[in-house]
């Protein structure tokens, strides 16, 4: 009994870094414990696969109006400078115009998303009314304090416009 328990312990000790590898940054998860993953996809453009998309939630169901954390990790290598300009094209066509806000977010942007390469990800969390945090690699990269900038971010996989409804789909668990 006790050999079996070791060797069950010792497992354990060995699988635990590979399953860690699979859950979300270790400080997110002590700011927010109780995010499960509520759904996952792959977002393709023209074929190509740019990276898998997971949605963590507290809730059974998504809501804007609690915490959530979206983790994309990358198939290839992106610029984060075409992070920030995508971030902000799709934002534009969801419907923001003020022009001096958009590059208020894509300074912000561009302070906390980095050059990806295949194999990183990015996690945002959003933090209703207050903002969006976000993780590289599983190291906080910074905080953007804006709720409406938080609210769009997100929208560019969540809203019902979205440019990848099947994604959308996915991530929320309905396929």
């Amino acid at each position: 009994m006790r050999k079996s328990m070791l060797i069950a312990l010792l497992s354990l000790t060995l699988v635990a870094p590979v399953l860690a590898d699979r859950s979300l940054p270790v400080s997110l998860l002590r700011e927010a414990p109780d995010l499960k993953l509520l759904g996952s996809g792959e977002m393709r453009w023209f074929g190509l696969h740019l990276y898998d998309a997971s949605l963590w939630s507290s809730a059974q169901t998504w809501s804007p109006k609690q915490v959530f954390a979206l983790d994309l990790l990358y198939a290839r290598e992106i610029p984060g400078k075409r992070l920030v300009d995508s971030s902000i094209s799709e934002m534009r066509r969801l419907g923001i115009k003020d022009e001096e806000k958009l590059t208020r977010w894509s300074d912000s942007m561009a302070r906390v998303f980095p050059d990806v390469k295949k194999g990183d990800r990015i996690v945002g969390v959003h933090i209703p009314g207050k903002g969006a945090s976000f993780y590289h690699q599983g190291q906080p990269t910074g905080t953007v304090e804006d709720a409406e900038f938080s609210d769009m971010f997100f929208a560019i996989w969540l809203d019902p416009r979205t440019r990848e409804p099947s994604l959308r789909k996915a991530l929320l668990g309905q396929q």
